[in-house]
């Protein structure tokens, strides 16, 4: 009999690409506006994973504000403007992703940021390719960490949840794979203030080029 597909869920900031300058410059623009002072893109890093709105209420927090939908607005303006400025993908990240569709596996894109940019921003950094499925958070039924995101990527993949992992950088993406029945690997590089080994993953690695053992580990059934 054949082997059932197989795949391997990315989140997108903090664990394939470095997008915190980008969001921190379209933060400070919008700070900068309401004569606020800017953040360090060491700060933004720690406010990156559940999606715009949240991102700008936090960082308006520490000023004392509370965001509004305009303000909102305002920065995805900023930040559409700057979207690859500064952007890049982490090291051996295309090649990796390379060799694991090389060995069978199905990717997909995870990611509480909108549908949209995140296209845009694969676009832009090559890698639009490597994927056969992008599902942003105001396009998935629900954002990580609900089970429900993982599992309608999964569906548009065409596989289950048995066969499958996630690889994220944060809370949202151990929680929302553990929720979802899936084995989870924690990237040591990425935007958690929380560290990976402490994130209660199935593996963590602390280079992309890791990620085929990991893989091998957390789902021995799927290896080849």
């Amino acid at each position: 009999m054949p082997r059932p597909p197989k795949a391997v869920l990315f989140d997108l900031d903090g664990t394939l690409v470095d997008s915190a300058p980008d969001i921190a410059g379209a933060l400070n623009a919008l700070l900068a506006e309401l004569g606020h002072p800017p953040l360090a893109v060491d700060a933004v890093k720690t406010m990156v994973g559940d999606g715009g709105p949240a991102l700008v209420d936090r960082a308006l927090r520490v000023s004392g504000r509370q965001a509004t939908p305009v303000m909102v607005e305002r920065f995805r303006t900023h930040y559409e403007q700057r979207l690859t400025s500064l952007t890049r993908p982490y090291p051996l990240v295309k090649q990796t992703l390379d060799q694991i569709a090389a060995r069978g596996w199905r990717l997909g894109v995870c990611t509480n940021k909108r549908q949209a940019q995140s296209e845009r921003i694969l676009a832009d950094l090559g890698l639009s390719g490597c994927f056969r499925a992008v599902l942003g958070g105001d396009t998935a039924p629900a954002r990580k960490p609900d089970p429900r995101h993982a599992l309608a990527l999964l569906a548009a993949l065409d596989v289950a949840p048995a066969d499958a992992a996630l690889v994220g950088d944060s809370h949202y993406d151990v929680g929302c794979a553990r929720a979802a029945g899936i084995p989870s690997i924690a990237v040591a590089w990425g935007y958690s203030a929380i560290p990976a080994a402490q994130l209660g993953a199935d593996a963590v690695i602390g280079r992309f080029d890791a990620l085929p053992a990991a893989l091998d580990g957390v789902c021995p059934h799927l290896s080849l």
